[in-house]
C-alpha cells in the first residue's frame, strides 16, 4: 500500500491507536502531535513510513505547514479534540471558547487544508465525534455542543463533496478507554473548585454525582482499537458507512433513548446519573 493518511491529534488515546493501527496496515501515516517528544515516542513504535508532524488544530500557520508537507492524501481522520465540563450558568465563557475552537472550528480548518490533497487522491474523511453528539447531558454542554456541531458539519460535508468522489464518515464511539477520562475528570474538578459559593451551594452535590458516574463509566470503556478498526473500514470499504456508532452498549442506549418520548427524556437522564428531578 502507497497511500497516505493524516491523522490529528495521534499524541494519546483514539487518535495514537488510529495512526499506529494505520501504521501496520501499510498506510503511510502522517501523524498530527503538538509536542515533538510525542512524535518520537510513536515513531519508536511504528514502521519507517511512519512520520510525525507538528500539528496544533487552532494555528493556521501549523496547519499550513503540515499540509504542504504532503501530495495526494487518501484519507483525512479528523480526531484532535478536548473536553470542557461544568455548569453553564459558571461556565468561563473562554473555556467556551476554547471547546469550540478545538473540536469545532480546528476540524473545519485542517479539512479546508487538506482538501486539495485529499481531491487529487478522491480520499476520504473520517471525523471522530461522539454518542455526545446525539444524546446531550448535563454538565457536559459545551463538550456536547461540539460534538453536535460536528455531526452536523459532517452531513454537510459529506453532500458538498460527493460530487468529487470525496466520502465523508462520523465515527460515533460511547466511553473509550483513553487518557481522556482523567484529563476531563480533572478539568471538572478544577471548574468545582473555582465556582463561587453560591454555585457550589447549588451544584456541588451534582457535580460530584456525576463524578462519580463518569468514573464507573470509564471502567465500563471500550477499547480505542475499536474505534481504529472503525476507522479502517470508513477508509477502505468499498461502500463507508456515513456513520459509526462504537459499543453495543451505546447502540442499545442510543437506540433506546430515540424511542422515548421527548418529554420524558431529561427525566430519564437525570434518574440514569442520579441527579435530583423537579
Amino acid at each position: 500500500m502507497d497511500e497516505t493518511v493524516v491523522v490529528t491529534g495521534a499524541s494519546t488515546g483514539i487518535g495514537e491507536a488510529c495512526a499506529l493501527h494505520l501504521d501496520r496496515l501499510g498506510f503511510r501515516v502522517l501523524a498530527g502531535v503538538r509536542k515533538a517528544e510525542d512524535g518520537e515516542a510513536l515513531r519508536k513504535r511504528a514502521s519507517d513510513r511512519f512520520r510525525p508532524v507538528l500539528l496544533d488544530v487552532t494555528d493556521g500557520d501549523s496547519i499550513a505547514r503540515a499540509a504542504r508537507e504532503v501530495g495526494p492524501v487518501a484519507g483525512l481522520v479528523n480526531n484532535a479534540g478536548i473536553v470542557v465540563a461544568g455548569p453553564l450558568e459558571f461556565l468561563p465563557l473562554d473555556d467556551l471558547r476554547r471547546q469550540l475552537e478545538v473540536n469545532v472550528i480546528g476540524q473545519v480548518a485542517v479539512t479546508q487544508a487538506f482538501l486539495p490533497a485529499l481531491r487529487a487522491a478522491k480520499g476520504r474523511v473520517v471525523n471522530i465525534g461522539s454518542v455526545s453528539g446525539l444524546i446531550a447531558t448535563p454538565f457536559l454542554g459545551p463538550y456536547c455542543a461540539s460534538k453536535f456541531a460536528l455531526e452536523a458539519l459532517t452531513d454537510s460535508l459529506r453532500m458538498e463533496l460527493r460530487p468529487r468522489g470525496i466520502r465523508v464518515s462520523i465515527v460515533e464511539p460511547g466511553a473509550i478507554a483513553t487518557p481522556i477520562w482523567e484529563k476531563s475528570r480533572a478539568q471538572a474538578s478544577r471548574v468545582a473548585a473555582a465556582l463561587p459559593e453560591s454555585g457550589k451551594e447549588l451544584y456541588a452535590t451534582a457535580l460530584a454525582r456525576m463524578d462519580e458516574f463518569t468514573e464507573a463509566l470509564s471502567k465500563k470503556a471500550i477499547p480505542a482499537a475499536e474505534v481504529a478498526r472503525a476507522v479502517e473500514h470508513a477508509l477502505t470499504a468499498r461502500r463507508p458507512k456515513r456513520r459509526y456508532l462504537l459499543g453495543r452498549r451505546t447502540r442499545f442506549e442510543a437506540g433506546m433513548f430515540r424511542l422515548i418520548p421527548e418529554r420524558w427524556r431529561d427525566g430519564v437522564i437525570l434518574r440514569a446519573l442520579r441527579l435530583p428531578d423537579a
